[in-house]
């Protein structure tokens, strides 16, 4: 969420030409982890770069607001031995 009511979601222009021309069943490749998902996404797949792999995310109406950077950790978990 923004700070402003008069600022948009900040969604990637690349992106956004990819959601609205292409099919709903093929993955789209994104770098844009500061991207906000917005209503055109739902049902589409789209794999988020976490760094060193594309994570895929299927978009659902409750990611609506989100960033895709919040669905494709950065970070593994080392485990701390006990």
């Amino acid at each position: 969420m923004s700070h402003s009511r008069k600022k948009t979601p900040f969604v990637s222009s690349k992106l956004l030409k990819k959601v609205r021309t292409g099919n709903r069943k093929e993955v789209i490749l994104t770098w844009s982890r500061a991207s906000t998902i917005v209503p055109l996404m739902i049902g589409t797949v789209i794999a988020v770069y976490n760094g060193k792999t594309h994570l895929p995310v299927y978009v659902t109406d409750k990611m609506i607001g989100h960033k895709f950077g919040e669905f494709s950790p950065t970070r593994t978990f080392k485990r701390h031995k006990s």
